[in-house]
């Protein structure tokens, strides 16, 4: 049962944020007592660290899977897009307006003073792992010739950082993915053109992912 209280109090935290998760939404939506999720949680804070923290566990290690693999830049930049896109369609297949929330990383930063100390230091401690991991995939990429030496590194970082930080309000602001899926490819293609020294193929087999 706590594993099914969870999975409903992500949804919710979701769709509706810290002040709109009820434990009389979570009771009436599995069929139990509030009472149940006192016994299994005790307080909101609780049930909300667990989720979060299990979140951002779930999402880093898809983003360290990608971004510490063997895969080229533009690979790893189309890989993430595509992680997102999954989580945004759950929330948005069919919704017709396109910007339904669908990132928990997103909408706790939105209620971050609602937020316990040890929440808070989860959402920093993605920003920072992400950060590390995208540091260390561009060295990993001027190893392998594939960014040339004199690229702008911490641009090429910021820029992407960026973006994966902000896809959750992106897709919200568009009402669609098409904008952040542009702002993905847009920032491959830049990279891939402007700071290519070898090109190995890397983006052509990036863009047959991204259309497939």
């Amino acid at each position: 049962m706590r594993e099914k209280i969870k999975a409903a109090a992500c949804d919710l935290l979701i769709r509706h944020g810290y002040r709109g998760l009820r434990f009389g939404d979570i009771a009436e939506k599995l069929k139990i007592t509030r009472a149940n999720i006192h016994y299994h949680f005790g307080t909101k804070n609780n049930l909300v660290n667990e989720v979060l923290t299990e979140y951002l566990d779930v999402t880093l290690a898809e983003m360290e899977s990608v971004w510490c693999s063997n895969l080229s830049y533009e690979e790893k930049v189309v890989a993430t897009m595509e992680l997102n896109r999954r989580r945004y369609l759950r929330f948005n297949k069919n919704n017709k307006n396109g910007g339904a929330p669908w990132s928990l990383i997103s909408r706790m930063r939105l209620d971050a003073s609602l937020l316990s100390d040890e929440a808070r230091a989860g959402l920093r401690r993605f920003s920072k792992s992400i950060e590390t991991y995208v540091g260390r995939a561009i060295k990993q990429a001027l190893a392998q010739g594939e960014i040339a030496a004199d690229a702008p590194v911490q641009d090429i970082a910021v820029q992407i950082v960026s973006i994966i930080d902000s896809a959750g309000p992106i897709t919200q602001d568009a009402g669609s993915f098409a904008r952040l899926e542009h702002l993905y490819l847009a920032h491959m293609r830049v990279v891939a053109h402007a700071y290519v020294s070898k090109r190995k193929g890397g983006a052509k087999r990036a863009l047959s992912v991204a259309k497939a």
